[in-house]
């Protein structure tokens, strides 16, 4: 019984090295390529945006009547719109994604040191604050080099995010494998 249950593991990790072997590849042809990689994410988000402004319509005359009706449709009419422009505008979708991006690590940043100095007594309180200054002076960054940068940035991170996930997947297979030997 060991025998089959060691062999279906080792056989299963082999299935997921391979797995993690080709996400790691698909992760470096995203960061080749950031700009396509980049329109592939707004696409996702418009398509996203698509099929929730349709089912908030849908939603409005399944379960409501009278004036929260047109309130609902017109949420998701505006979720539909959004949707349609960035499937229309991508590159201008590329644009907004990138600012949000900057401003997003800005105000992640600008927290992340107020929350330093409030656990500063405990120790690695500092790893919290140099996180804290990391995370905002590369929003700056991105905010600074807007719009020029809006062409990689997100499709560049969207690889290396790929490519992560690839290098974890494989390492854990690979452990798995070798614990199973």
């Amino acid at each position: 019984m060991t025998e089959t249950v060691l062999g279906e593991i080792k056989r299963a990790s082999g299935w997921s090295i391979a797995l993690g072997v080709l996400i790691i590849l698909l992760g470096i042809i995203a960061m080749m390529a950031p700009l396509a990689s980049g329109v592939v994410v707004v696409s996702i988000l418009a398509w996203t945006a698509m099929i929730g402004g349709v089912a908030q319509i849908v939603y409005a005359f399944q379960t409501h009547s009278g004036g929260r009706t047109v309130l609902e449709v017109l949420l998701g009419v505006v979720y539909l719109a959004a949707g349609i422009y960035l499937m229309s505008h991508p590159l201008a979708g590329l644009m907004g994604m990138t600012l949000l991006l900057g401003c997003m690590l800005v105000g992640y940043g600008v927290l992340a040191v107020v929350l330093a100095f409030q656990i500063r007594p405990l120790q690695g309180w500092g790893w919290v604050l140099f996180d804290a200054i990391v995370t905002a002076v590369l929003g700056l960054m991105i905010i600074g080099h807007w719009p020029s940068n809006s062409v990689w940035i997100i499709g560049t991170l969207f690889g290396l995010s790929i490519l992560f996930s690839g290098v974890t997947r494989l390492m854990v297979s690979l452990g798995v494998r070798q614990a199973a030997a």
